[in-house]
C-alpha cells in the first residue's frame, strides 16, 4: 500500500492526527494524492521519517542482549513510597514497567521524557484476536 491515512501514520507515529497534518503542510511527510475523500501519506515519507525519528544504532545497544527495544515517550510515572509505575508510548504501542521510586528519580521520569523501554522476556504470551 502505497499511502496510509492521516490516523493510521499518526498511529504509528504516535503523535495526533493534527501533527500528522501540520507535517505535511510543512514538508516533513509527503501526502497522498490529492483524490476525494481522506488526506493521505505517503508510506515511503513515513517510513523516512520513522527511520531518522528512531535511528537503528539507537534500537539495538552493542553491549546488550535484549533486542526487543521501543523508543518513545514518557506519558505517566506514578510514585509512591518505594515503587513507580511508568508508562510509554512507542508509536502505536503502550509499554508499562514497574520499577524502584529510586531508579525513577534517577533518571528523571517525567510525562514528556523521551525514553525506551528495553524487553527480555523468556515468556511471551501470543493471543490471535476472535477465538
Amino acid at each position: 500500500m502505497p499511502y496510509l491515512r492521516i490516523a493510521d501514520a499518526a498511529g504509528l507515529l504516535g503523535v495526533s492526527d493534527d501533527t500528522v497534518r501540520r507535517w505535511i503542510d510543512a514538508g516533513r511527510l509527503a501526502p497522498g494524492p490529492d483524490d476525494p475523500g481522506p488526506r493521505t501519506v505517503d508510506s515511503a515519507s513515513l517510513a523516512a521519517l520513522l527511520r531518522d525519528l528512531h535511528p537503528r544504532e539507537a534500537e539495538a545497544p552493542v553491549h546488550q542482549s535484549a533486542r526487543n527495544r521501543f523508543a518513545g515517550i514518557v506519558t505517566r510515572v506514578e510514585r509512591d513510597g518505594v515503587m513507580a509505575l511508568v508508562e510509554i508510548q512507542a508509536g502505536p504501542h503502550r509499554v508499562v514497567s514497574l520499577m524502584s521510586r529510586e531508579a525513577a528519580d534517577e533518571l528523571a521520569l517525567e510525562p514528556g521524557v523521551p525514553a525506551a523501554a528495553t524487553v527480555k522476556a523468556t515468556n511471551v504470551v501470543i493471543d490471535i484476536e476472535g477465538t
